[in-house]
C-alpha cells in the first residue's frame, strides 16, 4: 500500500512515511476519494521543494494542480495557472529556503496569479519561512526583514499563512492575516519512540538561552526528560562561542534541540562541550536543515551520533547536503492533515499542541 492510501479493510488507516500505521483521530478529515467537481480545494507546488509537495499530495489524496513556472533569461519569473480555480480554496506549497530571494519572489508571483484567477481564498503553505531570524533590531539602523516579508506576502494577495516552527513565536504577529503555526516536535518524538531507547538516558539540551522554552516543551513531551542549557556568547553573525553548561549530562544521551541548523557552529561547539562534560553521545534535532557551508563538514564529524531533521527544505545528493549521520523525517502527513482542517474550518488544537 502506498503512502497516504486508505486501507478499507482496516477502517481507514493511513501509512506514515516510516511505514508505521497512522490512526486518524475522530475529527480527522481526509476524504477517501478526491472529486474536483465537488471539492473546491486546489493544491499547487512551487519549485522550491516539489518532493515535499508530492508527499503532501499523496497523503491527502489530492492531485497537484497544473501550473507553469518559468524563468526568463534575465531572471524574471513567469507563472501561469493551467486550470480554472475560480471560487476555489488554493493552497500553495513553497518554502522560502535558499535561494531565499528567488523562492520568495516565486511565491509572491504564484499568489498574484491565483488572485487574478479569482481564487476564493489563498493559503501560503511555507514549511520554512526565510528571513524569520530578522525579527527585531539588535542595533541601530537595521531592517526588520521578517515584517517586510510578511507584508509582501499579504499584499500579494494571500489570505492565510501556514508555517512550521518559526524562529520565534512573535513572528506570527508580523502578519495582518491569520497564521497557523504548527510544530514538528511530534514527528521527531515519534521517531525517537520508534528507536526504543531508554527515555531515562535522555537529557534535552537547549543550545542557547533563547531556545529554553522550545527545549523545555520538547523535554516535557519526552516523559519529562531532564533539561540542560548551554550559555553562549555570539560575537558576530553566524559565529558562536560556547561559554558554560547549566545542568548535568554525565553518562546521558544529549538531545540538542533547535528550530534550525544553519552553519552548525552553535551545535558543534555545544556538542564538544557536552562531550567534555561526560555526555555518552550527542544527537542533534532540528526542524529546518539550512546547512550553509561548512555545516555538512561539521555535522559529519564524530561529535554527533545522529542528526535528525525534517524535509521542510530539500536535502539531496545533488545539493551535497547528505551525510551518514543524517536522518530526514517527513512532515508531509502533518502538513496534509493541517491543510484539510483549514479547508474544512476544523480546529487545529490537537495539531498545534501535540
Amino acid at each position: 500500500m502506498k503512502q497516504g492510501e486508505y486501507a478499507a479493510a482496516n477502517g481507514g488507516v493511513l501509512v506514515n512515511n516510516n511505514g508505521q500505521p497512522y490512526v486518524p483521530t475522530q475529527d480527522q478529515i481526509v476524504p477517501k476519494e478526491f472529486d474536483s467537481t465537488t471539492t473546491k480545494l486546489r493544491l499547487f507546488s512551487g519549485t522550491a521543494n516539489p518532493q515535499l509537495a508530492s508527499e503532501i499530495s499523496q497523503h491527502m489524496g489530492v492531485p497537484l494542480s497544473g501550473v507553469t513556472i518559468k524563468r526568463f533569461a534575465d531572471g524574471e519569473i513567469y507563472v501561469q495557472i493551467l486550470e480554472s480555480i475560480r471560487g476555489c480554496d488554493v493552497f500553495i506549497v513553497q518554502p522560502t529556503c535558499p535561494p531565499a530571494n528567488d523562492n520568495l519572489m516565486e511565491l509572491l508571483v504564484m499568489i498574484d496569479a491565483c488572485r487574478r484567477a479569482s481564487a476564493r481564498s489563498i493559503t501560503a503553505v511555507i514549511p520554512y519561512f526565510g528571513y524569520a531570524r530578522a525579527d527585531r533590531k539588535v542595533s541601530g539602523r537595521e531592517s526588520i526583514a521578517a515584517k517586510l516579508t510578511s507584508n509582501l506576502i499579504t499584499e500579494a494577495g494571500a489570505d492565510r499563512v501556514l508555517v512550521i516552527d518559526l524562529h520565534s513565536g512573535q513572528g506570527v504577529g508580523y502578519f495582518d492575516i491569520p497564521v497557523d503555526l504548527i510544530y514538528a516536535n511530534s514527528v521527531v518524538l515519534e521517531y525517537l519512540a520508534s528507536k526504543r531507547d531508554c527515555v531515562e538516558d535522555y537529557v534535552v539540551v537547549s543550545p542557547d538561552v533563547g531556545g529554553v522554552a522550545r527545549a523545555r516543551a520538547f523535554a516535557k513531551k519526552l516523559e519529562d526528560a531532564p533539561l540542560a542549557i548551554i550559555d553562549k556568547r555570539r560575537s558576530a553573525h553566524n559565529v558562536a562561542e560556547v561559554m558554560n553548561l547549566i545542568g548535568d549530562v554525565e553518562g546521558k544521551v544529549a538531545l540538542m534541540v533547535d528550530d534550525m541548523i544553519d552553519t552548525a557552529g552553535t551545535l558543534t561547539g555545544g556538542a564538544q562541550l557536552l562531550k567534555d562534560k561526560g555526555a555518552r553521545s550527542v544527537i542533534a534535532c532540528a526542524t529546518h536543515a539550512v546547512f550553509s557551508p561548512p555545516a555538512v563538514e561539521r555535522l559529519s564529524s564524530d561529535l554527533f551520533e545522529e542528526v535528525i531533521v525534517t524535509n521542510t527544505m530539500p536535502l539531496t545528493e545533488e545539493n551535497g547536503k547528505l551525510f551518514p549521520q543524517l536522518t530526514v523525517l517527513s512532515v508531509a502527513n502533518l502538513l496534509g492533515e493541517t491543510i484539510w482542517r483549514v479547508y474544512n474550518d476544523s480546529t487545529l488544537q490537537n495539531i498545534v499542541h501535540q
